[in-house]
C-alpha cells in the first residue's frame, strides 16, 4: 500500500511540482490530513494555510521547521539544498510566534551606583515597572525605572542578600540572605514588614511564589535552603505553614509549578515533587550523577508575570487578575503537560514531564563543564543553558534535542534571560560582558561591554523594554533598545 502511495505521490509531483506534506504542532500532533503543497510555497503561503486550517479569526504569525531546521526559503529550494526525498511525506512543524516584537538592547542607558558590595541578584517586578537588587552589602535596593535612580535602600538583613523574588501580582517582594533569614518588604516605604522570617538553619538558595492563577491575592511562597529543607510561608501572617523535609543535602533551587506542585533540586542529585496542602512528597526524579544546580519550567514566564503582559493593562481586583492569569497560563500550556528541565554539575541536563512520568523524557548532553543556569523561552519552544564551559546552548523545548551553541564569552556564563517574544537571549558572564543572541540566525546580535568585573546577575523585564545587570563592580546597569 505504501509503495502505491509513494508511486502516486511521485506521479502527482511530476505533474504539478508539488510535495506531499503533513503539518504538525511542536508536540507532533498532525494538523488535518497530509496535503500537496507546491514547491514554490514559502513560509508566507504556509502561514495562510495554517491560519485557515486552525480557523483563526485573527491571523497569527508562525515559523516552520523541517527536522528542527527553520524553513526560510521556498519548499523546493529547501528540498534541493538538503537532498530530501520527495517520495516520503514531509513533516513540517509550525510554531506560533509572538505577535509583538521586542527591540534588542543596544546601549547602557544608566549606570547606577549605590551598593557598596557586589550585586548578587536582580529582578524586575512582573509588570516591568520596578526593579529590585540584592547585594553583598546586606541591603536590597528598589530602583525607580522612570528616573533611573535609587528609590529605597531596604535595610534589615544581617548578611549577603542572595535572592529576591516578586509575587506575580506585583504586591510583594521577599528577599533571602546568607544568614537563612527572609524579609518581606513594604514597597511604599522600603521598610521591612515585621521581623525577619526565621527557621532555616543555613543560607537561602531560592524563593518561588505560588502562581496567581491558583490563588489571588498572592500569599504563599516557598524558600529553599542549604540546610536541605524547603519552607512554605504565608506573607500575610508571616508564618511558616509547612516544612518540606526529605533531601539529604542542600536544596539548590525551587520552583512552584502551574499545576500547584513544588519542585526542589538538590545536591543529593534528586529532584523532589511536593504537594502543597500537607507537604507530602509526590514523586522523585532521579538520573543526575551529581548536584542539581538549576531548574526551569516551560510555563515559567507566564507564572512569573501572572496577568501582566507587554500591553501594561491595569486590573480592578485580585479576581480579575486571577482570571486573566489563568487564561494566559492555559493558552501558553495548551494541551501539553508542564515540562521541567534540570541542569547539573555532571555537565548534563534532563527534560522531564513530571505529571506524566518519573523518568526523564530526554538526557541532554554537550556541555563540557557544569551547567549553571537553565531557562525556557517565554513561549516554551526553546531551552537555553549557561555553563562554566563559556558557552550558551540552545535546545528544542519540546524534544530536548540540541539546536545550537552560542560561543563568544571568554569566561564562565553565570546567568541567562529571555526577551518576552522568545526571539532574543541574554547572557551575563565572568568575562564582564553581557551578550544578546539572535535565536533565528543563531548568531551574536549585540555585545554589551561596560561592567568593570564579573557579571553575576541579569534580568530582562517581562514587558521586554529593559535589561538590568549587576555584579562584582557594585553598580547596577540598565540597558535599553
Amino acid at each position: 500500500m505504501e509503495v502505491e502511495v509513494e508511486a502516486a505521490a511521485a506521479a502527482e509531483r511530476e505533474a504539478t511540482n508539488s510535495v506531499i506534506c503533513q503539518l504538525a504542532d511542536p508536540e507532533g500532533n498532525p494538523l488535518g490530513a497530509a496535503l500537496y503543497l507546491p514547491e514554490n510555497a514559502s513560509p508566507k503561503e504556509l502561514n495562510q494555510v495554517v491560519n485557515k486550517l486552525l480557523s483563526n479569526e485573527e491571523k497569527l504569525p508562525y515559523a516552520f521547521y523541517i527536522s528542527d531546521e527553520e524553513l526560510v526559503v521556498q519548499l523546493g529550494s529547501y528540498l534541493e539544498k538538503n537532498k530530501v526525498s520527495v517520495e516520503k511525506v514531509l513533516t513540517i512543524v509550525y510554531q506560533p510566534q509572538a505577535v509583538f516584537r521586542i527591540r534588542p538592547v543596544t546601549r547602557c542607558s544608566a549606570t547606577i551606583a549605590g551598593h557598596t558590595e557586589a550585586v548578587l541578584s536582580v529582578a524586575f517586578s512582573p509588570d516591568g515597572r520596578q526593579l529590585a537588587s540584592g547585594s553583598g552589602d546586606t541591603t536590597v535596593r528598589l530602583w525607580d525605572l522612570n528616573t533611573q535612580t535609587p528609590l529605597f535602600t531596604c535595610q534589615g538583613h544581617r548578611n549577603w542578600v542572595l535572592s529576591v523574588a516578586w509575587s506575580p501580582d506585583g504586591k510583594h517582594l521577599v528577599s533571602g540572605s546568607k544568614a537563612g533569614e527572609l524579609i518581606c518588604w513594604d514597597l511604599q516605604t522600603g521598610k521591612p514588614l515585621g521581623n525577619p522570617l526565621t527557621g532555616h538553619k543555613k543560607w537561602i538558595t531560592g524563593i518561588s511564589w505560588e502562581p496567581v492563577h491558583l490563588s489571588a491575592p498572592c500569599r504563599r511562597f516557598v524558600s529553599a535552603s542549604k540546610d536541605g529543607d524547603a519552607r512554605i510561608w504565608d506573607v500575610t501572617t508571616r508564618k511558616c505553614l509547612i516544612c518540606l523535609t526529605g533531601h539529604t543535602l542542600a536544596i539548590t533551587c525551587v520552583k512552584w509549578g502551574g499545576d500547584g506542585v513544588i519542585y526542589t533540586g538538590s545536591q543529593d542529585c534528586t529532584i523532589k515533587v511536593w504537594e502543597t496542602t500537607q507537604g507530602k512528597l509526590i514523586r522523585e526524579l532521579k538520573g543526575h550523577g551529581h548536584w542539581v544546580n538549576s531548574l526551569a519550567l516551560s510555563t515559567e514566564y507566564v507564572l512569573r508575570s501572572g496577568a501582566f503582559d507587554h500591553t501594561h493593562k491595569h486590573f480592578a481586583s485580585p479576581e480579575e487578575m486571577k482570571k486573566v492569569a489563568l487564561e494566559r497560563y492555559n493558552k501558553m500550556r495548551g494541551n501539553a503537560p508542564e515540562r521541567l528541565v534540570s541542569g547539573s554539575d555532571d555537565f548534563t541536563m534532563f527534560l522531564w514531564e513530571p505529571a506524566v512520568s518519573k523518568h526523564p523524557k530526554t538526557r541532554m548532553t554537550g556541555h563540557q563543564q557544569l551547567v549553571n543556569h537553565v531557562y525556557f523561552s517565554p513561549d516554551g519552544q526553546w531551552i537555553a543553558s549557561a555553563s562554566f564551559d563559556k558557552s550558551v546552548k540552545l535546545w528544542n523545548g519540546t524534544t530536548g534535542k540540541f539546536v545550537a551553541a552560542f560561543r563568544g564569552h571568554v569566561g564562565p556564563v553565570y546567568q541567562i534571560s529571555w526577551s518576552a517574544d522568545s526571539r532574543l537571549l541574554l547572557s551575563g558572564s565572568k568575562d564582564s560582558t553581557l551578550k544578546v543572541w539572535d535565536i533565528r540566525t543563531k548568531k551574536l546580535k549585540q555585545d554589551l561591554p561596560g561592567h568593570a568585573d564579573e557579571v553575576f546577575a541579569v534580568d530582562w523585564s517581562p514587558d521586554g523594554e529593559k535589561v538590568a545587570s549587576g555584579g562584582k563592580d557594585r553598580v547596577l546597569k540598565l540597558w535599553m533598545g
